[in-house]
């Protein structure tokens, strides 16, 4: 039986590279995100492969992901995965500086958004007792960093409530996993700077960070693991990238 995949956030990074691996599957492949047009080229790139669905969808508004769903094509609609990708950081500044709009799109996104999701698929695999729901944390919900203050919050409600999920499901034939990459290099910096390219890149400078295949690869291996096992969390980080030292300041007033 062929398998139905639903990505968030398939039209770059982590996304399309997951798409790119599960087409080599032949799954009917449904990619979602708000560039309809990036989202048309993957798909006809990957048609050779296998079916693909796309529709547009912002998970920030509930009438969006209405929308969506009520959308699908008959043959699409009993998901058996889905991987809940879509997420952003915004800014690097500390939390008495930011511009709060930023922290209001990080949690829209990568928390309300997720939850949406959720709640608009999982009944669907409830009701056929099976299926597994992959989301995309960050090892910034382990290990705080300066200006990383409400991404890694966000990402921290990932990994706990990921395990809630799978708390909830006991019984059923429903997996739950929760990826934690580190440094990856995708769009993701070009995204927190917004459009700063040369910030962005500086980022990277010196290292040899995750990819967005290695991340894939890691997605698609998860679920290809037996029905009876379960990856509850892993945490993944490129082997140039380690844990910081706490830090001490020897300057402060006393």
């Amino acid at each position: 039986m062929t398998k139905v995949v639903l990505i968030t956030g398939a039209s770059s990074g982590f996304g399309e590279a997951a798409a790119r691996k599960f087409a080599q599957d032949k799954c009917k492949l449904i990619l979602a995100a708000r560039s309809l047009d990036k989202l048309r080229a993957l798909a006809s790139e990957l048609s050779s492969q296998c079916v693909v669905h796309v529709a547009a969808l912002d998970v920030t508004k509930q009438e969006s992901v209405d929308t969506f769903m009520t959308s699908l094509p008959a043959d699409f609609r009993n998901i058996d995965l889905l991987v809940n990708n879509a997420g952003l950081a915004l800014g690097l500044e500390p939390a008495h500086l930011v511009d709060f709009s930023d922290w209001e799109t990080m949690v829209d996104t990568n928390i309300k958004g997720l939850l949406r999701m959720t709640r608009a698929v999982l009944p669907i695999m409830v009701e056929r007792n099976t299926g597994h729901i992959i989301n995309i944390g960050s090892t910034a919900g382990n290990w705080p960093y300066p200006g990383g203050n409400t991404y890694g919050g966000t990402k921290a409600f990932v990994q706990n409530f990921s395990r809630g999920l799978r708390a909830d499901l006991l019984g059923k034939r429903i997996r739950v996993t929760c990826i934690e990459p580190g440094m990856s290099e995708t769009n993701f910096s070009n995204v927190r700077f917004k459009g700063d390219d040369t910030r962005a890149d500086k980022v990277y400078e010196g290292t040899k960070p995750l990819s967005a295949e290695d991340v894939a690869e890691i997605i698609y291996w998860v679920n290809a693991m037996p029905a009876h096992v379960n990856v509850n969390t892993l945490e993944v980080m490129p082997t140039c990238q380690t844990w910081s030292g706490l830090a001490v300041s020897r300057t402060m007033e006393q």
